[in-house]
């Protein structure tokens, strides 16, 4: 019983996998591409039976060929040669288009299924809330959410393209070619006589019986010895991509480690992560050497083995050699057919595995979906993705905010600023003021209430982002640069401090890495400048600027908001920059025990110019 239940749960599990597999992979064939998918994997498949077709023609002419040299029939012989001509011409020609059409369908799917996925990744925020999640939730949040979905959607992807269609028509061949020579080995094997016991039995089709208990053995020998691979795949591919991630943060984080001197700590990390690679790897290339053992000892005894079982036919006359090399070739391909979980083990180990990444990330997609949908659809927060066209005035009604923990910050606040308010957020570290932002732009998940996100707003954040390429778009981000007259995009960058700049519009380089951070600064508050937002959201936006810059930039900042009647809203420490503006924010902290951490004063700014 206890062998029945475990098989039961086997049949369970690999029922539950085949439906995941559909459902990553039916979405193309029935995209907006359905017919060319269908049309290929149609011309695919038609192509593959040709090739199996073409193997029995090959076979029946194994038989005829090897008969005319056992019996030194020349003329046959030169016949069948030229006869091979022709057969090994369409073979050939069957491969190569059965090659490139498979290479154009996987080409086509991995566009479509990474366009996919990139749509829906950058829909919704659901990049910002996975991160989210992975980074500042709960442990068993951080180990369910996928890590570094840009290998997910650039090395996954690809493998499961490229496995799933290589893997399927393997399949699709070994049962055609199957169903093709299985009945040819059954006429050539004969009937298998012996005695036992004093009685006489005899097995006809003895060769086929031979392939398939030949075949049932190693396939299941394989399974055991093979199947911890499935798992060291999954991690190989994750630790490689941690190791290429850890990379690319010191090149992005260059001059900050240089004046830390971090190289040494920099060195330690990235060979611990590269030493679980090839940990790993190691284990993993251990596993698929014992697998190696066993499958070439299986595919070196199975070119033997035909003859071991037909010589005694042959050598009584029974047979001759034509029916022997057929008997031989026919066995070949009864036995490979059979051997296709044999042959393909490490690959299907490794599509299991890229399968299960995806799936995962699949799953961690549709759930952000989900929970934005709920959020939407229960007015927990209106207004998250755009402002209204219309709303003049910034509000919030009974705005709880917590941390991806669980840990309530604020509860149940409510403010409001129209025109002309401008306003001053200010708190200790912590407290949750650059939250509150993202609370206010819609793309905090963590948030419970109510808030009106005014027209024509723009968020200036800590950290400003910078494509790479030329300067202009860097400016102009996320508008297209060519909106904008190079006239106005210079103007923008001489007001906001940076006239040295105006000259390298069209240069490409990695402006986050070239800038120092007061220019940083300054370049996200010229795409401002440029793009005359009626209010202004600034978080720290000058903290890397001096006294007489900062005073100048926020007197430009002021200036745009009021002639387009909007306000400036700023997280800030410096009491230079609470003379912009005439309220006041701050969030306070409770005593132990209350419902938040912090709440908010609303208060007056005296000396308001």
């Amino acid at each position: 019983m206890n062998l029945l239940s475990r098989l039961a749960q086997k049949f369970r599990d690999f029922r539950h996998f085949g439906a995941r597999v559909w459902a990553l992979s039916a979405p193309y064939f029935h995209s907006e591409e359905k017919w060319k998918a269908r049309g290929l994997l149609a011309a695919i498949v038609l192509l593959n039976l040709a090739a199996v077709y073409m193997l029995v023609l090959l076979n029946d002419w194994n038989r005829v060929f090897y008969d005319a040299l056992q019996n030194k029939n020349q003329p046959v012989f030169w016949t069948q040669l030229g006869r091979f001509t022709y057969l090994a011409f369409a073979f050939i020609l069957i491969a190569v288009y059965r090659f490139y059409l498979t290479q154009l369908l996987e080409l086509r799917w991995r566009a479509w299924m990474t366009g996919h996925y990139l749509q829906r990744w950058l829909t919704n925020h659901a990049f910002y809330q996975l991160e989210l999640a992975r980074f500042s939730g709960s442990d068993k949040d951080a180990a369910s959410t996928p890590d570094n979905p840009d290998q997910r959607i650039q090395e996954d992807i690809n493998l499961f393209t490229t496995y799933s269609i290589s893997l399927s028509m393997g399949l699709l061949n070994a049962v055609v070619t199957l169903l093709s020579f299985v009945g040819i080995l059954w006429s050539l094997s004969g009937v298998f006589a012996f005695s036992l016991g004093g009685s006489s039995y005899s097995i006809p089709g003895f060769m086929v019986w031979m392939a398939v208990l030949y075949c049932a053995v190693g396939s299941l020998i394989t399974h055991y010895i093979g199947r911890p691979q499935i798992k060291l795949n999954y991690q190989q591919q994750r630790y490689e991509a941690d190791f290429r991630h850890h990379m690319v943060r010191v090149r992005e984080y260059s001059e900050s480690i240089a004046l830390d001197r971090g190289e040494t700590v920099e060195r330690a990390q990235l060979d611990t992560r590269f030493g679980a690679v090839l940990a790993n790897y190691l284990k993993l290339i251990k596993k698929q050497k014992n697998l190696v053992w066993f499958t070439s000892f299986f595919g070196q005894a199975a070119v033997v083995f035909p003859f071991i079982v037909a010589a005694p036919r042959f050598f009584s006359g029974a047979i001759q050699l034509g029916e022997l090399m057929q008997i031989s070739s026919a066995f070949g391909r009864v036995q490979d057919s059979l051997s296709w979980l044999v042959d393909n083990y490490s690959s299907l180990a490794a599509w299991r595995a890229t399968t299960d990444r995806l799936t995962s990330f699949e799953d961690n997609i549709t759930r952000v979906a989900q929970q934005g949908r709920a959020q939407t659809a229960s007015n927990l927060i209106a207004n998250r993705e755009t402002p209204l066209a219309g709303i003049d005035s910034l509000a919030a009604h009974q705005l709880t905010l917590q941390l991806p923990t669980g840990v309530t910050l604020l509860s149940g606040v409510s403010l409001r600023a129209g025109p002309g308010e401008s306003v001053l957020l200010k708190g200790p570290s912590g407290s949750g003021k650059s939250t509150l932002f993202r609370a206010l732009a819609g793309i905090w998940p963590f948030a419970r209430g109510q808030t009106q996100l005014p027209a024509n707003a723009m968020f200036i954040p800590q950290r400003p982002y910078f494509p790479d390429g030329r300067l202009r778009d860097a400016l102009a981000y996320p508008q297209p640069a060519a909106q904008y007259s190079d006239e106005a995009l210079k103007q923008a960058l001489v007001e906001a401090l940076l006239p040295q700049l105006t000259s390298r519009l069209d240069d490409e380089d990695a402006w986050t890495q070239k800038l120092s951070g007061g220019e940083q600064q300054r370049l996200a508050i010229a795409r401002v400048l440029l793009k005359k937002p009626s209010w202004i959201f600034a978080d720290e936006a000058t903290s890397a600027l001096d006294e007489a810059a900062e005073k100048t930039l926020y007197e430009k900042l002021l200036a745009q908001v009021k002639a387009m009647h909007g306000s400036l809203v700023s997280i800030a420490h410096r009491p230079a920059v609470a003379a912009f503006h005439g309220k006041r924010w701050e969030l306070e902290k409770l005593p132990p025990n209350s419902p938040a951490l912090f709440h908010l004063q609303e208060s007056q700014i005296q000396d308001n110019r």
